[in-house]
């Protein structure tokens, strides 16, 4: 009888875990994946002498919330001549050879976006930017025949809501004393 009673207790106890693990709530379903939306951003670049401005380009992107970056790519190369002198044979005089090599210029921005509370999207935007000193600039004039690059990289993120813009960005030249200023708008695709 002792045995049966032990055992007894025992099944009862093994009920009484199972039970009680059957009583607690199921656990928590994941969160579903967060809605997608598509939404315009204008990526303005322009640049100031002073408060003349020089130029100013826009470029317009079609983001997707919660998705992978969306990126642009607007260029091209230039040649770079490069000069060496060849022996034909030792002791022959030299004989210039030109070849040349090809430089990236243009605009690549990626922009990627997330919704945050309140109606508003956190945009994660990267640009960078490369064109050739123009020649009535400072660079250009000291450049005598030679190609000068100038160059400008930003990766910022800035919190914006439907039909907002910000100016999120300004840098100067340190050889030209321009300015670089990036404003963003964005609009909510309906």
């Amino acid at each position: 009888m002792t045995k049966l009673k032990s055992s007894a207790v025992g099944v009862m106890l093994v009920l009484g875990v199972a039970g009680a693990a059957m009583a607690q709530p199921p656990a928590p379903t994941p969160p579903a994946p967060k809605e997608r939306q598509s939404l315009k951003v204008q990526i303005v670049l322009s640049r100031y002498q002073g408060e003349k401005k020089m130029s100013s380009l826009p470029n317009t992107l079609t983001v997707t919330t919660n998705a992978q970056p969306t990126s642009l790519r607007m260029g091209g190369q230039l040649p770079i001549a490069v000069t060496q002198m060849v022996f034909s044979e030792p002791g022959a005089d030299s004989k210039p050879m030109t070849s040349y090599n090809y430089k990236d210029v243009g605009t690549s921005i990626d922009c990627a976006a997330v919704g945050v509370e309140g109606g508003r999207y956190s945009l994660r935007i990267t640009i960078e930017d490369s064109s050739v000193y123009p020649d009535d600039s400072a660079a250009g004039a000291a450049k005598a025949g030679h190609p000068s690059f100038r160059s400008f990289k930003s990766d910022e993120t800035i919190v914006l809501a439907d039909g907002q813009s910000s100016q999120y960005t300004t840098a100067t030249d340190k050889v030209t004393g321009e300015v670089v200023k990036v404003d963003v708008t964005l609009t909510v695709l309906k």
